[in-house]
């Protein structure tokens, strides 16, 4: 008997899966239905930690495996199960923070312990957006919003990350480019214009190894992936197919397959339903 060929389907969430309002659009929400009914496997691959993508997620069910933090969590649903790929060591963790150091901004700690309690530590507040966004996600379930000071050594420390001036971003992405094992990346931020944002892991972690993994957990044959940033240029590298939308940054389209809609107009989603005849 000929096997029938299994592709997963992986998505990034912001600018590509979700709409400008941050939001999975109802026609988005009826094709991935679609797809549940067909039988096609796929998840989501983010830079969002599992706390920010939450509220997101919560009005469909995301069966598979689900990868965060750009491949440093993955949580497993069925077994209500999170696993850790690289996460970073006190010492590297120090070295972040000192790049970090500006008196625009403070940066702010991402970490889990072995019972899956999710904490953020944070240094004195430096300016209003960074203070109005901590104490939006501390309202969220399961989350505890701690000093820094107040942070034990046995935690599984996820990503740092910080919201300020653009200039002040800027200048510590490339102070963190010249130090060992850490990767970053940044973008303007949403809530002002003038600020950005950015997020920092272990080199090792990625969105291209842990769908490798999934992959292969799964016993899938191909990899379709869709992604407009640099952090997903690690898993158009191993996917079959990958798919930038007319949004993407462009290098980010020259390494597609092919360009597809913009994020706003459902893009992705009319892809699919044309390529999977939904």
């Amino acid at each position: 008997m000929i096997k029938t060929a299994s592709p997963l389907v992986v998505f990034d969430l912001d600018q590509t899966l979700l709409n400008k309002q941050s939001q999975l659009s109802e026609y988005t929400l009826q094709t991935l239905r679609a797809m549940d009914y067909a039988g096609i496997h796929y998840t989501i691959a983010t830079g969002r930690s599992y706390l920010s993508a939450a509220t997101i997620l919560k009005v469909h069910t995301f069966s598979l495996p689900q990868i965060y933090t750009n491949g440093v969590v993955t949580w497993c649903p069925t077994k209500e199960h999170f696993s850790f790929d690289n996460s970073l060591t006190f010492p590297e963790t120090t070295l972040a923070l000192n790049a970090l150091e500006t008196d625009s901004a403070t940066p702010f700690i991402s970490a889990m312990d072995d019972n899956h309690q999710r904490y953020l530590f944070h240094g004195e507040f430096k300016n209003t957006t960074e203070q109005r966004m901590l104490e939006r996600l501390s309202k969220l379930k399961g989350a505890e919003v701690l000093p820094m000071s107040q942070m034990p050594s046995q935690l599984h420390i996820t990503n740092i990350s910080m919201i300020g001036p653009t200039p002040d971003i800027e200048n510590a992405t490339h102070k963190i480019a010249n130090l060992p094992h850490l990767i970053a990346y940044y973008g303007q931020a949403i809530e002002r214009s003038d600020f950005s944002w950015i997020d920092i892991h272990h080199t090792d972690a990625s969105k291209g190894a842990a769908i490798t993994k999934l992959k292969q957990q799964l016993d899938l044959d191909s990899v379709i992936c869709f992604g407009d940033g640099d952090n997903d240029l690690s898993m158009f590298a191993v996917a079959d197919e990958c798919y930038a939308p007319a949004n993407a940054k462009p290098q980010i389209k020259d390494a597609a397959t092919a360009v597809i809609g913009h994020h706003d107009d459902d893009g992705v989603a009319r892809f699919l339903r044309e390529k999977f005849r939904l």
